[in-house]
């Protein structure tokens, strides 16, 4: 039996391949549980939490009454969801989470969403932002931890990086990945089983465009994802590149390898990033940007390092973050896109502007 690393560092066995699934499942709960409660407390994480949370609706009602939204952004189509905060950073911006119900793939589940101070800012009323879809690995259900352990980091680093001007200030969006406890989907519509990677293609970018400012481009949607969330995401960007641009991919696999296709092979092909890579190439693009992030005490360099050998090439842009005693959990995974990850993935997307006649 191999094992991986918790949050908490404690080991947990797993067998060969992806049975990276079953990391950081706890999430904040292990990390709470760990000694990170008090400080978590202590900064105000969890204060007002289950109060209602509205996002930038004061701006966009003014920025309507005096013009069209500028070409190239999406003014929230409505309907609103009903979030209810379950977070809050220590520079006020708020994780909120709301309970989604497909209207695609008919699935039901929980998505958190954090929100970079800049976009209730007056400025930035009239401008899109661009969305980072951000997966979890783990179980994956009923939470998302990139959701529910601001202590991870993710919403830190987007804020610390956009603060410094290496980073966009991107709206996270963190939605669940499996539809129970017991099994992985690898982000896919298995046949006969719960459609969940239309609720991730479809479902949940339409969601962010019911409720936020966004971008008509391409060039404004990015996803990130860990172990088995990696593998989704990293999988997604190829299947879909006129809907999504780029991907921070990080301790992935890179075959779909979940017990439940019971070797349907057309349909997992249909999901293997492999194949989907080999076919972009072959019909020239549209360009798509793969950032690899792998820890030095986790395995799987080797299997990053040859795909990029084979596959990096023509419109597939490829690139490895080497994360230095870097193992398979999330805060190594944050350390790595502050270190470059994030500057990267930020220099290929769409940056909102600010309006020069708003102070």
């Amino acid at each position: 039996m191999q094992q991986d690393q918790q949050d908490d560092g404690g080991p947990k066995t797993r067998t060969p391949g992806r049975r990276r699934l079953i990391i950081l499942g706890g999430g904040l709960a292990v990390a709470l549980a760990a000694g990170g409660g008090a400080a978590a407390y202590r900064t105000g994480f969890f204060s007002g939490v289950g109060e209602p949370v509205a996002f930038g609706k004061t701006q966009e009602t003014a920025a309507a009454t005096v013009d069209l939204p500028r070409r190239g952004v999406r003014m929230p189509t409505g309907p609103r969801a009903a979030f209810v905060r379950t977070a809050r950073l220590p520079d006020g911006t708020q994780i909120a989470k709301t309970t989604l119900t497909g209207p695609k793939s008919g699935f039901t589940g929980d998505v958190w969403v954090w929100v970079p101070k800049e976009y209730d800012e007056p400025r930035y009323a009239k401008s899109a932002f661009p969305v980072l879809i951000s997966l979890p690995g783990g179980r994956g259900y009923p939470t998302n931890y990139w959701g529910t352990g601001p202590g991870l980091g993710l919403q830190q680093a987007v804020a610390d990086g956009a603060k410094a001007g290496k980073s966009l200030p991107f709206i996270l969006v963190m939605p669940v990945i499996n539809a129970d406890t017991k099994h992985h989907f690898d982000g896919s519509d298995i046949p006969g089983q719960p459609k969940m990677g239309t609720w991730m293609v479809d479902d949940v970018p339409a969601f962010a465009k019911a409720n936020f400012r966004t971008f008509t481009s391409r060039d404004g949607w990015a996803f990130m994802g860990s172990s088995s969330g990696g593998f989704g995401a990293f999988k997604d960007v190829l299947k879909y590149p006129d809907r999504f641009k780029a991907v921070i991919a990080s301790g992935v696999d890179f075959v779909p390898d979940s017990p439940l296709w019971k070797g349907n092979r057309r349909a997992m092909d249909e999901n293997n990033p492999e194949k989907l890579a080999a076919e972009l190439i072959e019909e020239g693009g549209p360009d798509v940007y793969v950032n690899f992030q792998i820890g030095t005490k986790e395995s799987g360099r080797d299997l990053a390092e040859r795909f990029m050998r084979e596959y990096g090439k023509g419109p597939v842009h490829t690139r490895l973050q080497v994360i230095q005693d870097g193992e398979h959990n999330g805060k190594s995974y944050v350390r790595g896109m502050r270190e470059g990850s994030l500057e990267w993935i930020s220099k290929v997307m769409l940056a909102p502007t600010p309006d020069p006649d708003v102070p």
